[in-house]
This record gives C-alpha cells, sequence and structure tokens, in this order.
C-alpha cells in the first residue's frame, strides 16, 4: 500500500505587529485666498512658495486668472464666485487650515463669499492683505469692493496688512506720514480688525522703512534699512503670506509679524534679478 503524504508544514501564526505611532507632529496648514500670478513673483504662487520655506503645508482657493509678468498686468479675469465658494469648501472640510490668507479678491461678490465661508467654518487666524493695486500701479480690484472689505471682511480679520494708499482707501483720511500712519492703525482696529500692520514702503525715507504695527494696546514701529531695488513685485503677498505661516505654526501676532518682516527684508536684499520689470523676490531666503 503506498504511503500517506506527509502533510505541508503550516505556517506559524505570528500576533499581529502593533502600529508604530509617527513620532512627528502633524504639518500645520495654511491657506492662501488670492489671485494666480502667471509671472510667478506674486498671488497664489508666492504664498505658497513662502509657506513652504516656513514648513507649512500650502492649501489654495484661487479667486482671479491674471495675465502678468514683471513688467505689469495685461489682463485679468475673476474666478466664478460659485467656484471660490466650491474651493473653500472643499479645503475646510478636509485640509482645515490653522491660518489664512487673503489677497486679490477682485470683486464685491468674491469678497462676500470669502467672508460667508470664513464666518462658516470659523477659520481663525485670518490676515487680510487689502490687495487693490499692483506693484506695476495696474488695479487689481473693482471699486465696489471696497466697502465690502471695509464691512465684511475686516471684523473678521486677526490682522490686516494695507500699504500707505489702501490705508488711505480703507480709512477715508490721508496717510503720508508716521503719525498719519499711527492713526489710520487705530481706525482699522476701531473698524474691527483685531490688529492692523500699516507698510511704509511708499514714505519719503530714503534711508529707513518704518512699518506701524497696533493691536489695541500699544503702537510699535518696526525699522529697517531700504534696499534701492527694483525687484519688489509680490512683497506685500509674502508678508502677508509669511505672517499666515508664523500664525499657522503658533506664533503670536507681533512675532509673525516681526519674523516676516525679517524675511522679507532678506528675500529682497537677495532677489534673483529675474525679468525686466519689478522682479519677484527670493522665496528661498
Amino acid at each position: 500500500m503506498p504511503r500517506p503524504r506527509p502533510r505541508d508544514p503550516q505556517p506559524a501564526t505570528r500576533d499581529p505587529q502593533p502600529a508604530i505611532p509617527d513620532p512627528r507632529p502633524p504639518t500645520p496648514i495654511a491657506l492662501t485666498i488670492a489671485g494666480s500670478d502667471s509671472g510667478g513673483g506674486a498671488g497664489i504662487q508666492a504664498d505658497l512658495k513662502t509657506f513652504h520655506r516656513f514648513g507649512v503645508f500650502g492649501t489654495s482657493v484661487i479667486t482671479a486668472i491674471t495675465a502678468q509678468n514683471s513688467k505689469g498686468v495685461a489682463d485679468w479675469r475673476a474666478v466664478d464666485r460659485q467656484l471660490v465658494t466650491g474651493q473653500l469648501e472643499a479645503v475646510a472640510s478636509d485640509l482645515r487650515p490653522r491660518a489664512v490668507k487673503s489677497g486679490m479678491l477682485g470683486n464685491a461678490g468674491i469678497v462676500k463669499a470669502v467672508a460667508e465661508g470664513i464666518a462658516r467654518h470659523q477659520l481663525d487666524n485670518y490676515v487680510l492683505d487689502p490687495v487693490m493695486v499692483a506693484t506695476s500701479g495696474d488695479l487689481l480690484l473693482d471699486p465696489g469692493a471696497v466697502d465690502a472689505i471695509r464691512g465684511a471682511l475686516l471684523p473678521l480679520a486677526w490682522i490686516v496688512t494695507p500699504n500707505l494708499d489702501e490705508a488711505r482707501v480703507l480709512t477715508g483720511a490721508a496717510v503720508r506720514t508716521p503719525d498719519e500712519m499711527r492713526d489710520a492703525a487705530r481706525s482699522l482696529v476701531k473698524l474691527g480688525a483685531r490688529a492692523a500692520l500699516i507698510k511704509g514702503g511708499h514714505l519719503d525715507d530714503p534711508e529707513h522703512v518704518v512699518d506701524t504695527y497696533f493691536d489695541g494696546s500699544e503702537v510699535e514701529e518696526f525699522r529697517s534699512i531700504r534696499i534701492d531695488t527694483r525687484n519688489l513685485h509680490g512683497t506685500g503677498c509674502t508678508l502677508s503670506a509669511a505672517i499666515a505661516a508664523g500664525l499657522a505654526l503658533g506664533r503670536p501676532i507681533k512675532s509673525a509679524v516681526g519674523e516676516g518682516l525679517a524675511f522679507v527684508h532678506r528675500a529682497i536684499a537677495t532677489a534673483p534679478g529675474l525679468g525686466e520689470g519689478h522682479g519677484p523676490l527670493n522665496h528661498w531666503a
């Protein structure tokens, strides 16, 4: 009789290995709500580069498409309001940001859609950069949107970062001197912002740039040496993105402002010198 074949040995059973916890802290997320710059120096592109430089994961809501380069803005179109809302919903419902910044919004409808989305999702650490005019002087905002920014977005802002012209438009008062900058910062906080940073790059001072900060308690001035350069495209976008990145990392507002201003100063000082007009900054600085 044939002998029975031996059974194949059964593999030894092993207890499942416990999952090894990831020791790394979760990467903070920041959101930029802004226009796209085809030249890569400002808008969404500058914001995402800045977030990455600070170690923050960047998400975006695109509000407008621009045809521009270092020499100026040739054309732009606003994104449909419903699509802006859809982008914001998609990000906030899955990749909830620790900080948000807005730049170019284009028109009143988009301003209101952004305000509604920020309020609906109760998004904190909102940095409002009231972009109205490009470095080249080209208009980036419909006139009717100013009231919407003042009434709908300022009360949501943890900090608002206008330049002198934008501060004048928002407050209705002249902003040409350091004293007027301090008054404008106080006025913007009275209008609802938690803090205000008035950017003094356009002040008539050949040696220094003075930026004025107010958070409802005391005024503080940040001073830096003025750099004689044409490479200033995207400075406002980069600064507001750097402040948002700092807030996403847990910095207090004033600390985020100080770190952001220092970063922009380095980025201007080491700009790569690209383009024939107002060149972009060095976002690796």
